[in-house]
């Protein structure tokens, strides 16, 4: 008996740790996710044609930090905006989720995997 409940505690500890694997998203891989058609230059352009100025209250300069997770299918999740002014930060998400092209996902040893991006977004309303 106690060698079935050691066996079964290393099966589901190893299970445990393989789910955890999965949902964890690289920062550093062999190849990094890239944007079809034009790379993340044209990526950008798509976030800009989508964006509403006149949705955003604020003077002078605006900046946020808009981060998201490349999934292995090479769609978006988890955007997330940081920056000072709300009404900037709720603008930049609704652009970037507007987008439905798909990225060509990270690999590590030829696998996909997820993979965590940034991308700066500045604003001048003078």
């Amino acid at each position: 008996m106690k060698v079935f409940l050691f066996v079964f505690t290393i099966v589901c500890s190893s299970l445990m740790y393989s789910q955890e694997n999965t949902k964890e998203a690289y920062v550093i891989t062999e190849q990094i996710s890239e944007f079809p058609d034009g790379g993340s230059q044209n990526f950008r352009k798509l976030i800009v044609n989508n964006f509403r100025e006149k949705k955003v209250k604020g003077e002078g300069k605006e900046s946020c930090e808009l981060k998201f997770v490349i999934e292995r299918d090479g769609s978006i999740s988890n955007i997330t905006a940081n920056g000072s002014n709300e009404s900037f930060n709720k603008e930049a998400i609704r652009a970037i989720s507007k987008i439905k092209t798909k990225w060509i996902p990270a690999t590590i040893d030829g696998q996909p995997v997820r993979y965590r991006f940034r991308i700066p977004l500045n604003l001048d309303f003078n």
